[in-house]
């Protein structure tokens, strides 16, 4: 299916692995001229290495850039211009108790998890409309409605995005524009593999082993009962991303592999 995604200009956040790399591997495999971002020039250097490797076609660049930092994230929207499509992807998480993640661990997450995609939307969706065609996708999770006990602060964030998607789609009204959240459930990131190997060499298994663990004892409401690659995500992504998803805004897209439950 050819998702008309040529020559679009994209910028991904957070995109120098996991789902990041995945999609912007994929717009650039459709014809996008797509910018990744990582918080080091090495970082970004290898992954468009990693990407120029399964399309050395690939019309691809990086901007360094800390979400952390405000200077850093306005540094980075001056050099932002024209972006067709932005993907609000960057993130972090801690998993601790509730009594013990601090004010401090709360303002990272909502400082990286909400405020970036604040931020750029900010500097990217006025210019979108004015052009009468854009989108903008956050990349929420299923832990937005899941809400682990040992994740409430990560969770939080997460259904903020789903706030701010919506309010967003409502500023695109009889335009082109359209604004989306997506929702991945368990996928195996790079994180997520050397979390399990770590399990597995402590209990003297196999990382298979304790793939199949989480789902038969923590994620039970998965009904693929596996974790969903990065691409299969990726790929949900790059059809709310084009043209041929120009009906769809507003909307909150699971792919949580069915954890989430509900009709």
């Amino acid at each position: 299916m050819n998702l008309q995604l040529k020559n679009k200009r994209v910028f991904i956040s957070g995109s120098t692995s996991g789902i990041g790399l995945a999609t912007a591997t994929l717009f650039t495999k459709e014809g996008a001229e797509v910018i990744i971002n990582g918080r080091s020039e090495k970082t970004i250097h290898t992954a468009i290495k990693k990407i120029k490797n399964k399309n050395p076609e690939a019309l691809v660049s990086g901007i360094v850039a800390d979400f952390k930092n405000k200077e850093s994230v306005n540094n980075l929207i001056e050099q932002l211009t024209k972006i067709d499509i932005l993907i609000n992807n960057v993130g972090i998480y801690t998993s601790q108790e509730f009594n013990k993640t601090s004010d401090s661990d709360w303002l990272d997450m909502f400082e990286v998890n909400v405020m970036s995609a604040v931020r750029l939307s900010r500097g990217l969706l006025a210019n979108m409309i004015d052009q009468n065609w854009g989108r903008i996708i956050n990349v929420s999770s299923e832990c937005a409605q899941l809400v682990p006990e040992d994740k409430i602060a990560y969770s939080t964030t997460k259904t903020a995005l789903l706030g701010l998607s919506r309010g967003l789609a409502q500023l695109t009204k009889e335009t082109a524009v359209t604004v989306n959240a997506v929702l991945p459930g368990s996928t195996l990131s790079e994180g997520a593999k050397e979390f399990l190997e770590v399990q597995a060499k402590k209990n003297n298994t196999s990382p298979q082993l304790e793939a199949n663990d989480f789902f038969k004892n923590i994620r039970t409401s998965s009904l693929i009962q596996r974790f969903a690659t990065t691409d299969e995500i990726a790929n949900t992504i790059l059809f709310l991303a084009s043209p041929l998803a120009a009906a769809i805004n507003g909307a909150s897209i699971k792919a949580d592999g069915g954890s989430i439950g509900g009709i």
